[in-house]
């Protein structure tokens, strides 16, 4: 029997070895984002398309510690110790008053505005704890192509042209620095499911928005530890890109809720260096969230739902929701 026993000990080994083999290779692959935010992408029984009406973006997020060494020492000398990746996004959202029809467009709605920016982030991973830390560069204003993409999209889809393009916000630098600090705390098992808590604390500097942000988020479902919760566009909960190479299936459904305090929104105050269109910008926002995370082979499809409180001082409706799709594929 002991004979048995070793023999067969003997023989895992190698499956063992190949399988963690496999899983290190997985970890040193690279994750492709794509991911779609709109008021019409909504579980919600009809869109809106006002406000923050759409947001695309592609995102790269390198493998585990597959970083240049310059990388790593920043990492390590703001974040600390752990594991650390590197990533780069591409992102366009613009955001449109309520009623589009109106050539001069009403001055106490949501002026028109576009952005788009290329951003780089630093990731680290210390046991149940994220750190992102982000640069974004970019341009707010006709450059960021909002009008042509939006109308390119109604005449495909044969609905109507925003009428108000004309009066957008005029172009201007866009710089932004953010950084997050994700916590996982499980609590607890019952029934074959998991389920963890997502507090978080976010700060963003810059021409774009000011603001500091608290949230959390509750999960339940199966290998909670391979990621930190589903990505959104910032600002809003987001989890980040980056998540773990286990062939197993992952899921997870969720509910989370955040506040933010705001200085300055540059898509509702105007631009800082000229005269422009504007609101006067709540202070406070509030958002719920609840969604689904599936990580499989690789892939992770996630979609959230988010509800959120009003931006701007005279904003009808109060309340404003938008959906965001994302699918990921490591390799």
């Amino acid at each position: 029997m002991i004979r048995k026993a070793l023999l067969a000990g003997a023989m895992l080994l190698p499956m063992t070895a190949a399988r963690a083999d496999t899983d290190r290779q997985a970890e040193s692959n690279s994750i492709w984002t794509i991911r779609g935010e709109n008021d019409v992408i909504s579980t919600m029984p009809r869109g809106s398309d006002q406000n923050y009406t759409s947001g695309q973006q592609i995102g790269w997020t390198s493998g585990t510690d597959m970083v240049p060494e310059f990388a790593g020492d920043l990492s390590h000398s703001l974040q600390g110790d752990g594991t650390v990746r590197i990533g780069i996004e591409l992102t366009q959202q613009f955001f449109t008053p309520a009623n589009k029809a109106l050539t001069n467009p009403d001055p106490r709605d949501r002026p028109y505005a576009g952005y788009l920016a290329a951003t780089g982030l630093l990731l680290r991973d210390a046991g149940n704890s994220r750190d992102v830390l982000s640069l974004s560069l970019g341009v707010i204003g006709p450059l960021a192509q909002a009008e042509e993409t939006q109308n390119s999209v109604h005449s495909l889809i044969r609905d109507a042209h925003a009428s108000g393009w004309s009066h957008q916000l005029p172009n201007e630098v866009a710089v932004e620095l953010f950084d997050q600090r994700t916590w996982r705390v499980p609590i607890g098992q019952f029934a074959g499911l998991e389920a963890d808590v997502l507090p978080a604390l976010a700060l963003g500097a810059g021409t774009v928005r000011d603001y500091a942000q608290a949230s959390t988020v509750l999960r339940i479902g199966q290998g909670l530890t391979n990621d930190f919760g589903i990505a959104r566009i910032r600002p809003g909960i987001s989890g980040g890109d980056a998540y773990g190479a286990s062939d197993s299936v992952s899921w997870y459904v969720f509910a989370g809720a955040d506040g933010q305090a705001v200085a300055r929104d540059a898509f509702l105050d105007g631009d800082l260096f000229s005269r422009s269109a504007h609101v006067q910008h709540l202070p406070l926002v509030g958002e719920l969230e609840a969604g689904f995370g599936l990580i499989w082979r690789g892939v992770r499809l996630s979609y959230v739902q988010t509800w959120q409180t009003a931006e701007f001082r005279h904003q009808s409706p109060s309340q404003f929701n938008f959906g965001s799709l994302a699918l990921s594929v490591r390799f």
